[in-house]
């Protein structure tokens, strides 16, 4: 699925945190059932390419995946050979994103100040990603958008719940990447569905 019909249906990228490789699929079926349809697996988790793999595989045509935490041009290389079409970084680096661009995939890289951002567009990305959103805050966010380009998709993620998502929809986000307000290593799949449920009902309210 390609991600901007995935954000169609519903603006949240789950983010899977400290997930394994055998337990992937039972929690992405989770999210699948909710109504969620992107998931990214960041690479500081236990065998995230793996992971990565069976994802893709599963769940072909019916979720956007991807990985977090991509730091370097090689990883994502690693990203592309596993399967993954999302390549989510925490920070702003011009040659991971022109590398994902190369290679056909969707890059969303961090930032925190107009320097980074636009750093980001020049290089090709078009989502980005305000990380940790809560360290800066929906003020912050409205601002930035006022001198951001108007295809710049703003995503907010760190720290953001389905309880804030309005607020931060209303200040300009476009998108939403959550972790353990969807995910914690531990839990079983049908917690992720209870969670998953309660982000998507939220979602749905946005607008």
């Amino acid at each position: 699925m390609r991600l901007e019909d995935a954000l169609a249906a519903c603006p949240v990228v789950a983010i899977f945190r400290g997930v394994t490789p055998d337990e992937a699929s039972a929690h992405v079926e989770a999210l699948f059932q909710a109504g969620v349809r992107a998931v990214e697996v960041p690479l500081n988790s236990p065998q995230p390419l793996e992971s990565v793999r069976r994802i893709a595989e599963a769940f072909a045509g019916r979720m956007a995946v991807g990985a977090g935490t991509v730091l370097s041009p090689a990883q994502v290389d690693e990203v592309a050979a596993a399967g993954g079409r999302i390549v989510v970084s925490p920070n702003t680096r011009p040659d991971v994103i022109r590398r994902t661009l190369d290679l056909g995939l969707e890059p969303v890289p961090g930032f925190a100040t107009a320097t980074e951002a636009f750093d980001a567009y020049e290089a090709g990305a078009r989502r980005l990603k305000l990380f940790p959103a809560a360290t800066y805050g929906t003020t912050h966010l409205r601002q930035l958008r006022a001198v951001l380009p108007a295809d710049a998709d703003v995503w907010a993620v760190g720290g953001v719940g389905p309880d804030a998502m309005a607020q931060w929809w209303e200040a300009g986000a476009r998108g939403f990447g959550l972790g353990g307000e969807l995910y914690r290593p531990g839990q079983d799949a049908a917690q992720t569905r209870e969670k998953a449920q309660r982000v998507v009902a939220a979602a749905r309210a946005l607008g």
